[in-house]
């Protein structure tokens, strides 16, 4: 599959801190790529970096051939990147519709299915449901699914999902991971980072684990999951 987004050589620092070194990471194209690793192992800090948060002092970031190191995290967005972060990070104040309408962005690039209001109340019920309510109000799993509509609405080219089932209720996991698996279905290309490992299994096409920001395996994730002594190595509690 071609590749939609690519990482090269990619290094990122928390003050003097290098949290990720020499990292390299291909995501094709209307697939799956599930981040894992331990806490600490540099995960969110490399989405952060994808979506211009976090600077890449070295190293080379492209989204279908296209340099994104050293854009703004707006031009970023626009060119079709859409972070769903860890924790919602949703408004209090604002509702459904307003989270909705001030993201929502139409597609500058070719894209098999153009993301709207309508369409991600389809994937998401209940957030037509709720329009009109206080994301502030509303539950764990409904602010979820109101953070990953609100990425949508930009229309990317590559979500970057951050821990989407964390803190979240079985049924409410069911419900996200079967949203994720239409996403991917509609052609979307995803970057995963879940420490729900039976979840992240399921959904990806291939895994890349992360310790001590740099890549320590990579392969298919039915490999991983027959694996029980190389999920201790690399993803037990230590």
């Amino acid at each position: 599959m071609p590749e939609a987004l690519t990482l090269s050589n990619l290094h990122v620092y928390h003050g003097e801190i290098c949290a990720v070194r020499g990292l390299d990471i291909t995501c094709a194209e209307g697939a799956v790529t599930a981040l894992l690793g331990r806490n600490g192992a540099g995960k969110s800090t490399t989405l952060s970096a994808i979506a211009g948060l976090n600077d890449a002092r070295q190293g080379r970031i492209d989204l279908f051939g296209t340099a994104l190191e050293g854009r703004k995290p707006e031009a970023i967005c626009r060119l079709g990147v859409g972070l769903v972060p860890q924790g919602r990070r949703i408004f209090p104040s604002l509702t459904v519709q307003e989270h909705l309408a001030i993201a929502y962005r139409p597609p500058r690039h070719k894209a098999e299915r153009v993301f709207d209001i309508a369409s991600v109340e389809t994937l998401f019920p209940r957030l037509k449901e709720r329009r009109r309510q206080l994301a502030g109000s509303m539950s764990g799993g409904e602010q979820q699914m109101l953070a990953i509509a609100r990425a949508l609405v930009t229309n990317p080219r590559v979500l970057l999902l951050d821990e989407p089932a964390e803190g979240l209720a079985p049924q409410i996991v069911a419900e996200v991971a079967e949203s994720i698996a239409a996403l991917k279905a509609a052609g979307l290309s995803i970057l995963l980072v879940e420490h729900n490992l039976p979840l992240a299994l399921r959904l990806a096409d291939t895994c890349v684990v992360l310790s001590s920001g740099e890549v320590v395996w990579r392969g298919p994730p039915q490999v991983l999951a027959d694996d029980p002594a190389l999920m201790a190595q690399h993803l037990g509690v230590h």
